[in-house]
């Protein structure tokens, strides 16, 4: 399991930058998440028409952030992390889509798909720590 600090940091906000790739094309979203510490994983919702997930079903492969907004160096802190995703089961009683409705039960309203994305690596900088200090995690399985 990552350092406590960086699930803490993670369970503070609830809004992530995600950055995919295939074919030569590029793109990034951001999107409201859900941690699942026990499983190592964010869950999102995205419609499968988005121009991100039409990338992330063609490569699997992701990375994104998720930043403190602050002008304050001393302040700063951030995750780096890459992911594998996968689609969750499209029932309206699946875990994940449960746990997504949890956090943000007026998603109920949007619909869209639910997403597990699948923690491989993260890299937490913490300046509060010293300037630059980072906390590394990385999975010990392979995907």
């Amino acid at each position: 399991m990552p350092d406590k600090r960086i699930t803490e940091f993670i369970n503070e906000h609830h809004v992530m930058s995600l950055a995919c790739a295939a074919n030569g094309d590029l793109w990034c979203a951001s999107c409201f998440y859900v941690f699942l510490e026990e499983e190592m994983s964010f869950i999102i919702t995205s419609e499968e028409h988005t121009r991100h997930a039409q990338l992330f079903m063609a490569n699997p492969v992701v990375t994104g952030s998720i930043a403190l907004e602050t002008e304050t160096v001393g302040k700063i802190r951030g995750l780096q992390f890459r992911a594998v995703v996968e689609k969750c089961d499209g029932s309206l009683f699946d875990k994940y889509r449960l746990a997504y409705l949890k956090r943000f039960p007026y998603a109920i309203l949007k619909g869209g798909e639910v997403w597990r994305l699948i923690l491989t690596e993260m890299k937490f900088t913490d300046n509060r720590l010293g300037f630059g200090k980072k906390l590394h995690w990385k999975s010990d399985k392979k995907y």
